[in-house]
């Protein structure tokens, strides 16, 4: 409702009523702590999810091709929208019961484990949520149910660490990330430091970040010292992630960026966004004003198997192999030399089927065969319990 511009006020006082009324009612307030995300209310949002939590942490959302074949366990973080892969896009139209059960720091469990199947670890890896990732990693070594997206492989998408696991893969073109505190930047800032020091061989233009920030979010590309200066007088965070520029423009000076999932280690495109700037997002791009662009990632969804994927097929298959997730995805590009240009490995990245059907016709097809490929992922992982049917799911 809200990707597709729904005035959500109306609802959102309904659900505060409801919790008015009714103090007990968790599902309320965690509705209703979600739309004041949707609207910007950041504090007052997480502050009612608390509240939620206090009185339960187990939620559910019910099979939509009752009855449900498959029963899946997924440990949440509390947070906002991106402290949690977002499951209920993947499962849609699925015969999976999603549990979706929220791991509080400090506070004992308020409900008992549900019965499942298969048990995925959702918490996106964060600074905030490592001592939870760690907590789990002992939790879950014995776990009686299979086990997806353990905590440990979860901490190799870290930017840092992957750039160092995928480093001198052939094929691969990732540029060395370090995260750096601040105070190290003012040095480089002030020319008491060389740039060498930070990153052997390294020139601008550099890439920095905050940590944990996604989206675009206070990214830039620096210049040279006198833009880093600026960038750290208008930029609060304490710590940042840093790399080389790599240009990636094709031949017709547009930027082009993909999304890639990889279920089970086999990829399957989820977007392409192409633009004049460097800095893509899907939003930005202005995909839906322009029917070439469009055009264009149609023909990328519709040959990926046979021509993208089987371009980069060792880099993929490298990628699955060394950062070891049942579910990441990658956020990708092309160098001019061919190699696969990695801008982020992780497995919290949106992957959806909310697209106006409309403008976009080629999206929901392949986004159902992304769907189906990562419930039946599920299905095989509880497979020996189950006898191994694959899972009905909607068609397009």
């Amino acid at each position: 409702m809200n990707f597709s511009g729904a005035d959500l006020t109306p609802l959102g006082q309904e659900l505060l009523a409801r919790a008015e009324a009714d103090a007990a009612d968790a599902c309320a307030l965690m509705d209703a702590a979600t739309i004041l995300q949707f609207k910007g209310n950041h504090d007052l949002a997480l502050a009612m999810q608390r509240q939620a939590l206090q009185l339960r942490q187990h939620f559910c959302l019910p099979s939509q091709l009752p009855p449900a074949q498959l029963r899946v366990l997924a440990l949440m973080a509390p947070g906002d929208l991106m402290a949690n892969v977002p499951l209920e896009c993947l499962v849609e139209g699925s015969a999976v019961d999603l549990h979706l059960y929220y791991i509080v720091p400090g506070e004992p469990p308020t409900d008992p484990i549900p019965e499942h199947d298969v048990l995925f670890v959702a918490l996106s890896e964060t600074e905030e949520n490592g001592p939870l990732l760690d907590h789990l990693h002992l939790a879950l070594a014995d776990w009686p149910q299979p086990v997806l997206n353990r905590p440990d492989r979860i901490r190799r998408v870290a930017r840092d660490a992957a750039s160092r696991i995928l480093n001198g893969i052939p094929g691969i073109a990732m540029p060395p990330t370090q995260r750096e505190a601040r105070g190290v930047l003012a040095q480089i800032a002030a020319g008491s430091s060389p740039l060498d020091a930070l990153l052997p061989g390294c020139e601008f233009p550099l890439i920095v970040r905050p940590l944990d920030s996604h989206a675009g979010h206070d990214l830039q590309k620096i210049d040279d010292v006198t833009a880093l200066q600026d960038y750290l007088d208008t930029v609060a965070q304490q710590d940042f992630f840093v790399s080389p520029f790599i240009d990636y423009r094709s031949a017709d000076g547009l930027f082009r960026k993909y999304r890639v999932a990889l279920i089970d280690g086999r990829p399957f495109a989820c977007h392409m966004g192409i633009s004049s700037h460097w800095m893509i997002h899907y939003l930005n791009a202005g995909m839906a004003d322009s029917a070439e662009k469009r055009a264009e990632e149609a023909a990328f969804m519709a040959s990926f198997d046979g021509d993208f994927a089987r371009r980069h097929e060792t880099a993929l298959r490298a990628i699955h192999e060394r950062i070891g997730l049942e579910y990441v995805c990658i956020d990708c590009a092309e160098t001019a030399d061919g190699r696969l240009l990695i801008f982020e490995v992780d497995h919290a990245m949106v992957v959806h089927a909310l697209d106006p059907v409309d403008i976009y016709p080629y999206k929901l097809p392949q986004m159902h065969k992304v769907f189906r490929a990562f419930c039946d992922m599920l299905g095989r992982y509880a497979d020996d319990g189950r006898g191994g049917r694959p899972l009905p799911t909607a068609t397009p």
